[in-house]
């Protein structure tokens, strides 16, 4: 597996200086908001998404003031959307750290939502920016839409593996598309460039969340014991889906009536981890997770060779190879 930082070499520049960019981008005359945005660019994770936008942009012309605008988009809806999940889910923990709503409360935390948003808009406007507002606003609408469409069949726990699939472009790819769309939007107006990358971003992005599936069914480090997160959760993922499909009818009911009524009960869920596991739902999600490894891999070798496209090849792999 490459390590993240040897995958961000080709771009070293542009993400040291994104951070500084990305704070002004942010600034308020409100002391309480600066406090608050301080606060959400010190938990950065792993940076993906910038990434994502820089090399895509390397890859295909020279990185700019356009690509760094992109890069900004993309953090700021993406913080916005995840202040806003907070609030709804009454989540008080956001990657180890406490979510803005469990320390300034939920209205402080949707006001600052809505103001991440707010300068979305802004920040395209003021710049001219429309054809990276676009493609943003696509994945806001697209990353709803896939919510809406999960919260609608869990109730039912109706799901099938085609709408397992929509869901999954619609919450996650979504995402990682408008950062490759973005990132090739900023360097070039050659529409069928930017859509191949918007569906290589998509392919990846699919991969992303499968592999994040499968961790529910691998075992905690410290316990030794599986995680059943996804089946607390009522959570309708792919190994479970296949499960379903290729049980007998009483192993059906088995697994349906525990993920609805028996979900917290831990003997009850590791039972359905381990049917499964031996009804093949980890091998069958494996094998899909790397068609879509594959199709990432085919649409990038389209283009020429150079240390931005290694990359981006290096991060695919990444991707289905991580441990968390």
């Amino acid at each position: 597996m490459s390590d993240l930082n040897q995958i961000k070499l080709p771009i070293k520049e542009e993400m040291d200086a994104f951070e500084p960019k990305f704070r002004s981008y942010m600034a308020s005359n409100v002391a309480l908001l600066d406090r608050i945005t301080y606060y959400i660019i010190k938990r950065k994770g792993k940076q993906l998404r910038p990434m994502l936008v820089f090399l895509t942009a390397k890859m295909l012309g020279e990185t700019n003031e356009s690509t760094y605008r992109g890069a900004a988009l993309i953090e700021l809806m993406h913080t916005a959307t995840l202040v806003h999940d907070d609030v709804v889910d009454d989540s008080e923990q956001r990657r180890g750290f406490f979510s803005l709503n469990a320390l300034w409360k939920n209205k402080v935390a949707v006001l600052v939502g809505d103001y991440l948003l707010s300068k979305v808009l802004l920040l395209s406007v003021e710049h001219e920016e429309y054809q990276l507002l676009k493609i943003v606003s696509t994945a806001v609408r697209e990353m709803s839409e896939g919510e809406l469409l999960q919260i609608e069949k869990a109730r039912r726990l109706d799901i099938t593996e085609d709408i397992y699939f929509e869901i999954i472009r619609q919450k996650t790819a979504s995402l990682i598309a408008s950062c490759c769309g973005t990132g090739a939007a900023s360097v070039t107006k050659d529409q069928e460039t930017i859509d191949k990358m918007i569906a290589f971003g998509e392919a990846l992005g699919i991969a992303f969340q499968i592999k994040d599936d499968l961790f529910d069914y691998e075992t905690e480090a410290k316990t030794g014991k599986p995680t059943g997160i996804d089946i607390k959760e009522q959570k309708m993922t792919l190994p479970l889906i296949y499960a379903l499909q290729n049980s007998s009818k009483k192993d059906k009911r088995f697994m349906i009536n525990v993920v609805k009524r028996h979900n917290r009960d831990r003997k009850k869920v590791e039972q359905v981890m381990q049917m499964v596991k031996t009804t093949g739902g980890m091998e069958y999600a494996t094998s899909r997770m790397n068609e879509y490894h594959k199709k990432a891999l085919d649409i990038l070798s389209e283009f020429p060779e150079g240390i931005a496209k290694d990359s981006l090849q290096k991060l695919t792999y990444y991707v289905i190879s991580r441990t968390k």
